[in-house]
């Protein structure tokens, strides 16, 4: 018959059990012993004081049911349970984060081993528990995960920022720029996201609209016009706005377009923030949420406003490139003269100015009639794509014109005389160009006469969508000055009826990253591909496939033959 030891730690009756017990008090864990049932025989000190309990309430009572709970508080059943298999099977266990309930009714999660009571002929006569708290080291767990979890919400913010910026700056075209801004924001930020412009001072368009995923739009969205619009494009604040706030109620800032936009799109958390750049507002983005679970917070609000402002600033500096560009091309074109009308031959030019806001340059084309009858061609590059560069420009194309006028002459000595003369009499320092003849009766055959200056050379492309490039005869450009005797002498090439001669600039075929071989089988593709369409169509194709990031103005001068005629 076992007795309590005193302070009534367990039942104890002999000598050794008293040891037993001093060790089981002086361990720095939490010790109970059970008999083969599950109860409860034996407990230190400091599984009482884990626990809440006095031993003595500990001592008779089953552990399993006084114990043993799930995460969920109720009861864990016997069948999984880690202990009450110990008892069974006579095999260890351990459990990593196990819970137990405290005597106050809280829970308490150990990490634990049990062991078999095994007499020596293999009866399991019960089993030893011993289990530590873990709270502290579950709350630095969890603290671990939230600082993670905060860490990766920021590079994924961060991330967003920065794809943002880059799509921001990869294009001038403003609605093509909102329109990347918004595929980008939905659905890693926001559900949907609408974008409105202001046209002037009281008229604002809706110019991107990006819709939930699950969205048909069925019907079309209000109007861009509330009170609350006014105020974040007048006042320039970003509005954070909840459920409450977007029901409204009537003669608030809230309009009824508005909370119909957000109704129809199941809207429970939004924020509109101004697009603004450092003088003025120039529209607003809107963004919303539809799970209740996920509302925008000031951190959100702080990411919209910060997208809104590059928004913005992108949206200004398109406007003024816009502005800017409109402003070199009427200036160039004033510069070139008008494309002469030649009853047999269609002529279309096309210039670009130098992306880089309202930056002319030098590039040139020119076509006119000599005395002789024949038409001229002329494309021209000098160095430089800015103001100084137009200037030369402007001053080299008339030098052309005179000397070509003055003496009808072959190409090559047209060729030279500019180049003689151009230190004398212009400012320009070096210069490409070609110098064509388009010789022929009007009902041909044909034939182009040239000389080229260290130009790229022309194209031909015939109505077949054939195309090859005129590379023979390639001479020194303009202005090089080796002291050495000119030996330039003309080329000459058959023109098959309906075909057509493009003459163009460097910045057609040359862009960062690529070398100008690769320009060169590019342009000579596309020229191939749009040989049947009609003339102005054609050059469109060609300078609407200029590569992104070319940084040099782009002249081009096409000329295409009749169909009828003879082939030579």
């Amino acid at each position: 018959m076992m007795r309590h030891l005193p302070g009534a730690q367990g039942h104890v009756g002999l000598p050794g059990q008293r040891l037993v017990q001093a060790a089981f008090d002086s361990a720095g864990a939490g010790i109970y012993l059970t008999d083969h049932a599950g109860r409860i025989t034996m407990a230190n000190r400091q599984a009482g004081a884990l626990l809440g309990r006095s031993v003595a309430e500990m001592v008779g009572a089953n552990a399993h049911d006084l114990l043993h709970r799930g995460p969920d508080d109720g009861l864990t059943p016997r069948s999984p349970c880690r202990l009450m298999g110990v008892l069974e099977h006579g095999r260890p266990a351990r459990g990593d984060e196990s819970i137990f309930l405290r005597g106050d009714g809280s829970l308490l999660p150990v990490s634990l081993s049990a062991a078999p009571i095994v007499q020596e002929g293999g009866q399991v006569l019960g089993l030893i528990v011993v289990f530590t708290d873990i709270t502290e080291r579950l709350n630095l767990s969890r603290q671990q995960a939230d600082q993670l979890a905060m860490l990766e919400d920021f590079n994924a913010r961060l991330t967003l920022v920065t794809e943002i910026t880059s799509v921001l700056t990869q294009t001038l075209e403003v609605d093509e720029a909102l329109r990347r801004l918004g595929r980008l924001i939905v659905p890693r930020l926001a559900d949907w996201a609408v974008v409105d412009l202001r046209i002037d001072h009281d008229e604002v368009e809706r110019v991107v609209v990006i819709p939930p995923a699950d969205e048909a739009r069925r019907s079309p969205l209000p109007e861009p016009s509330s009170p609350l619009l006014a105020r974040v494009l007048d006042r320039g604040e970003t509005v954070l706005l909840g459920p409450d706030e977007m029901v409204g109620e009537a003669g608030s800032c809230m309009a009824a377009a508005q909370r119909e936009l957000f109704a129809a799109w199941r809207a429970v958390s939004a924020i509109i923030t101004p697009l603004r750049t450092q003088r003025q507002v120039l529209g607003a983005l809107t963004v919303a949420r539809t799970d209740p679970a996920r509302p925008f917070d000031a951190t959100d609000v702080t990411l919209v406003t910060d997208i809104g402002r590059r928004a913005g600033l992108a949206v200004g500096n398109a406007r003024l490139f816009g502005q800017q560009r409109e402003v070199a091309e009427t200036m160039q074109h004033h510069l070139l003269a008008p494309l002469p009308k030649v009853g047999h031959l269609q002529l279309a030019a096309r210039y670009l100015p130098a992306p880089v806001g309202s930056q002319v340059g030098g590039d040139w084309y020119d076509a006119f009639l000599l005395p002789d009858g024949v038409t001229a061609l002329v494309i021209g590059d000098v160095v430089g794509h800015d103001i100084t560069a137009a200037a030369e420009m402007a001053q080299l194309r008339s030098m052309v014109r005179t000397l070509a006028w003055d003496r009808c002459v072959s190409p090559s000595l047209v060729v030279n005389r500019v180049d003689q003369a151009m230190s004398a009499v212009t400012d320009v320092p070096m210069a490409t160009m070609i110098f064509a003849r388009v010789e022929g009766p009007e009902g041909g055959p044909w034939q182009l006469r040239w000389s080229n200056a260290g130009h790229p050379p022309p194209l031909l492309v015939t109505p077949d969508g054939r195309a090859r490039y005129l590379e023979q005869r390639q001479d020194l450009l303009l202005g090089l000055r080796l002291g050495i005797e000119s030996t330039r002498r003309d080329a000459v090439e058959p023109m098959p009826a309906g075909s057509t001669l493009v003459l163009y600039t460097d910045g057609l075929v040359e862009s960062p990253g690529s070398d100008l071989a690769t320009g060169l089988a590019r342009l000579l593709r596309q020229a191939a591909a749009a040989a049947h369409r009609p003339l102005e169509d054609f050059c469109d194709g060609i300078v609407r496939r200029i590569p992104l990031g070319t940084t040099d103005d782009v002249a081009l001068l096409a000329l295409r033959l009749p169909a009828c005629g003879a082939d030579t």
